[in-house]
């Protein structure tokens, strides 16, 4: 029996008690509907000004952590808490921080974002995460009772060496909780996550933040949530404004994709 995974598409702002409301309540509708494996986006808890986001960093035993865990223990499925603002030991910097939770409640595994937007676009977003956020360093797969989950952080989907680490580790399914800004969203989002999916002959569950925020930078989320199968089908994808979307994944299919086309086998580039 496939899994039913879920992606919550969120429009967090700086109200924080707000973001986790409208969090847990995405979550509960996608549980009730059958889901047992539910994601939300980058920023779930917050985002504001993003100086005030390093004052407002929690520790990975946090409150918003600790609601997270509540919520996958009472509801009896795994989720993934897309990403927080976690506190650093690194002056005026906090991490972006993925954590993906048990059915138990218990925390499986936590993933600090690798890549960092620092981009100046044309007639759309400057920005600099690095003025805020320090980066992770470590590949991250949680073995679980779903498969073999992948972690990664919105930016690090255009960064395809990533997903192949992810997938030389056993991944089967790969997470991508963003906040794409409406301008390169439009342009790019939909490509790279099929194409890592076709490429990585995997699941991509990727929720996303859509609408306007008052963060101050990066103004507008381009939101259109996915969930891709490994032959780069799209099996689910979010109307615009906040809501979830939800497809079946059966990991037999990951099997059948990497035996048609045999992606390992055939590698010739050095790693």
């Amino acid at each position: 029996m496939p899994a039913i995974a879920a992606v919550c598409q969120m429009r967090s702002t700086s109200d924080g008690a707000g973001n986790l409301r409208q969090a847990e309540e995405l979550v509960r509708a996608a549980a009730a509907r059958g889901a047992g494996f539910v994601a939300t986006p980058e920023n779930t808890n917050y985002l504001g000004p993003h100086p005030e986001k390093v004052r407002l960093a929690e520790s990975i035993h946090g409150p918003t952590c600790a609601l997270f865990s509540s919520l996958a223990r009472e509801l009896g499925i795994h989720l993934l808490l897309g990403s927080f603002n976690e506190k650093s030991s690194n002056k005026g910097l906090c991490f972006n921080t993925s954590v993906l939770f048990g059915p138990d409640g218990a925390r499986l595994a936590s993933y600090r974002k690798i890549h960092l937007f620092d981009v100046d676009v044309p007639d759309g977003v400057s920005f600099r995460e690095s003025a805020t956020v320090a980066p992770g360093s470590e590949v991250v797969v949680a073995e679980t009772a779903l498969g073999p989950i992948g972690l990664s952080i919105c930016y690090d989907l255009r960064f395809g060496e990533l997903y192949r680490a992810l997938v030389a580790r056993g991944a089967e399914i790969l997470t991508v909780p963003s906040a794409f800004t409406a301008t390169t969203g439009k342009a790019h989002w939909e490509t790279l996550v099929r194409a890592r999916a076709i490429e990585s002959q995997a699941f991509v569950v990727a929720p996303g933040q859509q609408g306007k925020h008052d963060d101050g930078g990066l103004g507008e989320s381009h939101g259109h949530s996915l969930i891709i199968d490994p032959w780069g089908r799209i099996l689910a994808e979010a109307d615009d404004g906040v809501g979830v979307a939800l497809a079946g994944l059966d990991l037999a299919e990951v099997g059948r994709v990497r035996a048609a086309i045999p992606l390992a086998a055939h590698r010739r580039l050095p790693e």
